[in-house]
């Protein structure tokens, strides 16, 4: 069902109030920080001066004049972000505070006036167990506040995941060298070759976003279960320890699987529960790239 135009203008509205001032506060400047300085393009060259590495060192140019010239290189006025934003089933779950959706909406609208305060393109891609819908990137606060409009609106006939697909998708679209926010809960497998392969083309980056339900199951009674993805639906008694320690074992597996699948790939990692603040993982994030 869509939603009322007058009561999403209004939801879009809030985002932005909300997450323009993160982004103008805290994000912009500690953005520019990590990704500014991985996008350095060729500007000029000049002749060798004690304490240049050598690796800068212009061979053909050397050559030709029989004296050390070294390239110079600036950084990229222009760098082109993409966020890779999971819509499958389970993002419609959430038990503390807000379901993971609006956390991830938040997080893309702060990442998107992030990036355009910095004069950088912003893109979305939409998946679920297939790549869904794509929005090239551009500037601009109307292009933004589209995006988070999407955010809001955007339901899907698709409830699986499958990470592999999204980033294929990711490196067949966009041809140049981009920041990539891979936005999931990773409710799914087998996706760190293709985190690697994405990561030799892009700077790319996993938000894994988790509801703590999702790793630890309270002792009230005998409880309908519904997989959001597979629609399969269960009975299971929370009373019993055995069911308890199970299920928390599974949840916590899960999210090892992220943490060794994105360190194993070279992707830099935050993980963001629905209860908690972003703001902290975020900074933290950033702060490790610089």
């Amino acid at each position: 069902m869509a939603v009322d135009t007058a009561e999403l203008l209004k939801k879009v509205r809030r985002i932005e109030l909300k997450t323009k001032g993160l982004s103008n506060q805290i994000f912009s400047g500690e953005y520019h920080s990590a990704f500014k300085g991985r996008g350095m393009a060729f500007s000029e060259v000049r002749e060798y001066a004690v304490g240049d590495e050598v690796r800068t060192i212009d061979w053909n140019v050397t050559a030709r004049f029989g004296t050390p010239f070294v390239k110079i290189f600036e950084e990229e006025r222009e760098l082109t972000v993409i966020l890779l934003v999971d819509v499958s089933g389970s993002n419609d779950f959430g038990t503390r505070g807000q379901i993971k959706r609006d956390l991830i909406t938040e997080i893309c609208a702060v990442l998107s006036f992030s990036a355009i305060t910095n004069n950088d393109k912003i893109g979305v891609i939409f998946f679920s167990e297939t790549p869904e819908k794509f929005i090239p990137p551009k500037k601009g606060k109307q292009h933004i506040l589209r995006i988070i409009r999407e955010l809001i609106e955007y339901k899907t006939e698709n409830k699986g995941t499958d990470i592999t697909e999204a980033v294929r998708y990711l490196n067949n679209v966009v041809k140049k060298r981009s920041i990539a926010f891979l936005i999931s809960d990773f409710i799914t497998e087998g996706y760190e070759d293709a985190l690697r392969l994405a990561n030799k083309k892009h700077d790319l980056v996993a938000l894994h976003i988790y509801d703590k339900r999702e790793q630890e199951m309270p002792a009230v009674g005998l409880v309908q279960f519904r997989d959001p993805e597979t629609g399969h639906v269960r009975w299971v008694n929370t009373h019993a320890s055995g069911v308890r320690a199970a299920y928390a074992k599974k949840g916590k597996e899960r999210s090892e699987r992220v943490v060794q699948a994105c360190k194993r790939a070279g992707v830099d990692l935050a993980q963001i529960a629905t209860d908690e603040s972003y703001i902290t993982p975020l900074r933290n994030l950033f702060g490790k790239r610089t």
